[in-house]
């Protein structure tokens, strides 16, 4: 499912229109990655929670030339997903 696909389905399952799911689905998004830039964690109780994880620098290998190549640390989104979620996709 993609971004038009998830706007249409939430706004056939409510009464607001595309436009109104779309700027709600935009401020969210917004609010999440505001959040995580400030190193913060976005709990959504039952469906799980987007927080920053640190990852080292380490040495890798460039697969063309196989220089080894140096990666600097950075810092990356993850998603934890919640017990209600994991237990809805591994419903029977």
């Amino acid at each position: 499912m993609n971004k038009t696909e998830l706007i249409e389905h939430i706004s056939s399952k409510t009464d607001l229109s595309k436009a109104d799911v779309g700027r709600a689905l935009e401020a969210f998004v917004g609010a999440v990655k505001t959040t995580l830039k400030k190193k913060g964690s976005v709990t959504l109780v039952g469906f799980g929670t987007f927080a920053v994880s640190e990852r080292a620098a380490r040495t890798g290998r460039n697969p063309r030339t196989g220089e080894e190549i140096k990666i600097k640390k950075a810092r990356v989104p993850k998603f934890r997903p919640g017990k209600a979620l994991k237990d809805a996709v591994n419903a029977k």
